[in-house]
């Protein structure tokens, strides 16, 4: 039986397609996938993304619990702000990839992917033996809305007297929108200025009520986790399962950048810097793009000139905004730079694509 969101009545009135995520009951569409796509990069769409899993972590050795569980330097986050990061095995593979808010100083909340929420907060209740520190689990009472796309500032303006100005990209600050408490943060997963708020479940559907009507004048649109695939896989954003899994480092997904080694003894620690001073890596992840209408799908084989598979593809589908196939795959180092000519075996057809830089849709200044 699937957990329903807190605003499960409210996506049964607009007439939502439901899809079991992660063990939750959640909005596929709404209607039109293409449609709700389009609105977040033109205007605006709003998004219930509760079944993602909030931890909290509070004493005078937060800081230090998170520096010794995850790749990242939390430490030197200011509070206030959010950095993301991931948290690996004693080898080295990411066992999830998270947004890390610091909240006060001795107080963080960590957000994991819905799949993976019980599994981090086991594994940060574990490491945080020694510590001085408190980890709760806080996901059953919280609920997270997003609006996202160009209009959202303009949006969210009109329901909060929280400066939006001053909140800065990866930065959040408790506000009260629509009269309701919230950690508002200026975070999201579609490549395009948005709003994240963290709300208790409860109060879920007054803010979601609110930012509906507020946004009418504005284009927006409620958004199901179809499009929201499409939007991130056009940003050059990973997805857990995908891209990442345990038996993948961050070095692998080119995301070296956020083990920060500048810091004591961490959980694969060790592993990491091995990977890291690898003279050739064995596989890297790429973007891949294609002419025509054939997209690349998640598994499918990728073939060098002469049809030898070198390769799979993580994630892939026909672009919204580009008009063209867009994938990412895991291929070998030679084969991996911008230019290169490969191809997909896409149901027996070897189907021409070229290795691209990420990300293949970036918001205009």
């Amino acid at each position: 039986m699937s957990t329903p969101s807190p605003l499960h009545a409210v996506h049964e009135a607009l007439g939502a397609s439901f899809t079991d995520f992660a063990g939750w009951a959640m909005p596929l569409r709404y209607g039109s996938q293409l449609a709700e796509h389009e609105a977040v990069r033109t205007a605006a769409g709003l998004f219930d993304l509760s079944h993602m899993g909030e931890i909290a972590l509070t004493g005078p050795d937060a800081a230090a619990t998170l520096d010794y569980a995850l790749v990242g330097k939390l430490s030197a986050v200011k509070p206030g702000r959010a950095r993301y990061t991931m948290i690996c095995g004693g080898d080295g593979g990411v066992l999830d990839d998270l947004v890390v808010y610091r909240l006060a100083d001795d107080e963080y909340m960590v957000v994991a992917n819905a799949a993976n929420a019980a599994a981090v907060a086991d594994a940060l209740a574990e490491r945080a033996a020694g510590f001085d520190v408190e980890v709760a689990d806080r996901s059953a009472a919280t609920a997270l809305i997003a609006v996202q796309g160009p209009r959202s500032a303009a949006i969210v303006g009109q329901v909060t007297d929280a400066d939006l100005g001053a909140l800065k990209y990866y930065a959040s600050a408790p506000a009260a929108v629509a009269g309701v408490d919230v950690l508002l943060a200026r975070t999201g997963y579609t490549g395009e200025d948005g709003f994240e708020l963290y709300v208790a479940a409860e109060r879920a559907p007054e803010i979601w009520q609110a930012l509906t009507a507020a946004g009418a004048a504005h284009g927006l649109v409620p958004c199901g986790l179809a499009c929201r695939d499409t939007l991130r896989l056009e940003a050059g954003m990973p997805l857990y399962g995908n891209e990442l899994d345990a038996t993948r480092t961050p070095f692998d997904a080119a995301l070296g950048r956020v083990v920060k080694f500048d810091k004591g003894d961490f959980v694969g620690r060790a592993a990491l810097e091995r990977r890291r001073d690898a003279d050739v890596p064995e596989t890297v992840l790429v973007g891949l793009v294609a002419e025509g209408r054939r997209s690349p799908r998640h598994g499918y084989p990728v073939l060098t000139a002469d049809g030898t598979e070198v390769g799979t593809v993580t994630s892939g589908s026909l672009s919204p905004t580009l008009g063209h196939p867009i994938a990412l795959a895991y291929v070998p180092t030679a084969v991996s730079a911008p230019g290169t000519a490969l191809s997909v075996d896409i149901r027996g057809t070897a189907v021409p694509v070229e290795v691209v830089a990420l990300p293949f849709y970036q918001r205009p200044a």
